[in-house]
């Protein structure tokens, strides 16, 4: 039998099935079980959704600087970036399904800003605008700068820009949009009213 630490997909498998194990050890009933995997999976494909965000604010656009600089940016281009902009846009797509799920019934309420669920609401926004910026803004132009588009160079610069300042964008969002779905909190409470 292989060690499932051997492998990426044998190391999620494991770390599904053992949070499974402990969802169904603790859950209280059926809707508990339901929800608890549901915030969990919310929480997994954020953290996947953010991490990457962080990763190409914080180390791969100064890292492509500096490859760009000494002629050594292929391997990012043609391997890394491809593979994380695939994981950052499934990511998104699945933590704003998963939030929009958690929201059920009360989905209009937390769009709306109103009832009780203007904080989550707002949250809920921030990573709307997120989500278009991730589908409509960053990967279309990425897939020009990368070549996986032709473009020509002028394109190709604008295309950087565009996508940059979308990803900057989802950054600064991202900051109020964690402090508002983590806290749990009314406006009053967030506000200490």
């Amino acid at each position: 039998m292989n060690n499932p630490l051997d492998s990426i997909k044998g190391t999620i498998i494991a770390g599904v099935i053992l949070s499974v194990i402990v969802i169904f050890a603790l859950a209280s009933s059926p809707a508990s079980i339901y929800y608890g995997i549901l915030r969990w999976f919310h929480a997994v494909a954020g953290i996947a959704w953010i991490g990457l965000l962080y990763y190409f604010n914080f180390v791969q656009v100064p890292a492509l600087k500096a490859a760009a600089a000494d002629g050594s940016a292929g391997g990012i281009t043609k391997h890394v970036a491809p593979l994380a902009l695939l994981w950052f846009r499934w990511a998104a797509l699945a933590t704003w399904l998963a939030g929009a799920a958690l929201l059920g019934a009360n989905f209009s309420d937390a769009f709306l800003l109103q009832n009780g669920y203007e904080a989550i609401g707002l949250g809920s926004w921030f990573g709307t605008i997120m989500l278009f910026n991730v589908w409509v803004l960053i990967w279309p132009n990425q897939q020009k700068v990368l070549g996986m588009k032709k473009a020509t160079d002028e394109e190709k610069g604008k295309a950087r820009r565009v996508a940059l300042l979308a990803s900057r964008t989802n950054t600064l969002l991202s900051i109020p949009m964690l402090l508002l779905m983590t806290n749990g909190l009314s406006h009053r409470a967030l506000l200490g009213l």
